[in-house]
């Protein structure tokens, strides 16, 4: 026993050298957080606000999901807001104006993002325009687009009873929470198990089969609280459903598909991997699409919650707070390194921050502050962890 703990600090010491400090920072921040605000107001952790909390980090955690693709090969798409709002647009007309079936209202909706990402990962790609200045005219020109569709009526109502608007307010029942949690944890050690015995018929180095069980307890764990906590008001929103879910797929995509490691070796050195065989190009484009699409459906989850679309569809500082959660999380504006799970974590930090001072009745001027001085340490860590692991290297 001795010698794996010995193996596993040895581990740890390697990844903070070369200054992969995964989400520990953030773990941290998000205790600190807890312990300040419940302090401050008892209110903070009650089932009630912790359901609000669930409600309010789906829509854009969702869009910085897709940040972090772009982010990953060291690029940035500053159109992720307006095209959310574009998207939302499109499918609110075909489906409130045009009587389109819900299902493909929103198939629509996508697709124009997926279009809209095309065209930025080509114009990145072939006419080797910079992606700040592709994405900032999208910024301008899709924001115009969705001001054109909607005309001078300025705002379109979602029907409350059924269809798009009710993907807010749906919950799931208590029984279905708690196999969720089965159904996660159990799959997170099926998985591990899979990999565990992958690596040892290649003779690679494996953790202890504890270490593995260990891992997809604390899982189950804080997963459990989770679901007991938001039971004990309304039960688990569809939309955290929505956003764990691809939250979970994009770490298994990242991870475990060649698709996604080619993500990491054209943001860790594009020319290197282009030496290596890999289509560039390609990847490139396909990380723009998956960011307008992911954004697209941040914007459905958004308008859901208002029950309409209108001028400020994916306006204010949704974009600028997707960018933030999505760096703050761990994903490094450098490239080549991230996680898809930075999403979740990043915006829970911001969603705690920003709700846990309105329940104090803190001004949005201290809460912009507050969110920018999370932001620009998130920025100095990783900066520092890069100048460590460059240095480490010589």
């Amino acid at each position: 026993m001795s010698q794996l703990a010995t193996a596993a600090w040895d581990r740890a010491r390697d990844r903070v050298r070369r200054g992969d400090l995964g989400s520990a920072p953030v773990a941290v921040g998000l205790v600190l957080i807890a312990i300040v605000f419940s302090s401050l107001n008892q209110h903070f952790l009650s089932a009630e606000n912790l359901t609000n909390l669930a409600l309010q980090m789906a829509a854009t955690g969702t869009i910085a999901l897709g940040i972090i693709m772009v982010l990953l090969l060291g690029e940035i798409d500053l159109s992720a807001g307006s095209v959310s709002g574009l998207s939302a647009v499109v499918t609110t007309l075909l489906y409130v104006q045009s009587s389109w079936p819900a299902v493909l209202a929103v198939l629509a909706g996508l697709a124009t993002a997926a279009v809209v990402g095309v065209l930025h990962g080509v114009m990145r790609t072939a006419l080797a325009m910079p992606s700040f200045v592709v994405t900032l005219a999208g910024l301008i020109g899709w924001q115009g687009l969705l001001l054109y569709l909607l005309g001078s009526e300025g705002t379109i109502n979602l029907p409350f009873d059924h269809g798009i608007a009710t993907l807010s307010d749906t919950w799931l029942p208590p029984w279905l929470g708690w196999l969720v949690v089965v159904l996660l944890a159990g799959g997170h050690l099926a998985a591990a198990l899979v990999v565990r015995a992958r690596r040892v018929q290649a003779e690679l180095p494996v953790p202890a089969a504890w270490l593995v069980a260990l891992r997809s307890a604390g899982l189950a764990a804080l997963l459990a609280v989770a679901v007991a906590v938001l039971n004990s008001d309304r039960g688990v929103p569809l939309t955290l459903v929505v956003f764990g879910g691809l939250v979970i797929v994009m770490d298994l995509v990242l991870r475990r598909t060649v698709f996604g490691r080619r993500i990491f070796a054209v943001g860790g050195n594009a020319e290197a991997a282009r030496r290596a065989g890999i289509n560039v190009t390609s990847i490139r484009v396909l990380a723009f699409v998956a960011a307008s699409v992911l954004a697209a459906v941040g914007g459905i989850l958004a308008a859901s919650r208002l029950a309409a679309v209108n001028q400020s569809s994916g306006g204010s500082d949704i974009l600028l707070m997707a960018i933030a959660a999505a760096v703050i999380g761990g994903t490094s504006l450098f490239g080549g390194r991230g996680r898809a799970h930075a999403a979740l974590l990043g915006i829970l930090v911001i969603q705690s921050i920003t709700n846990g001072m309105l329940l104090l009745n803190v001004n949005s001027a201290i809460r912009f502050m507050v969110t920018a001085a999370v932001l620009a340490v998130s920025v100095a860590v990783d900066s520092l962890a890069r100048r460590g692991a460059t240095a480490g290297l010589h």
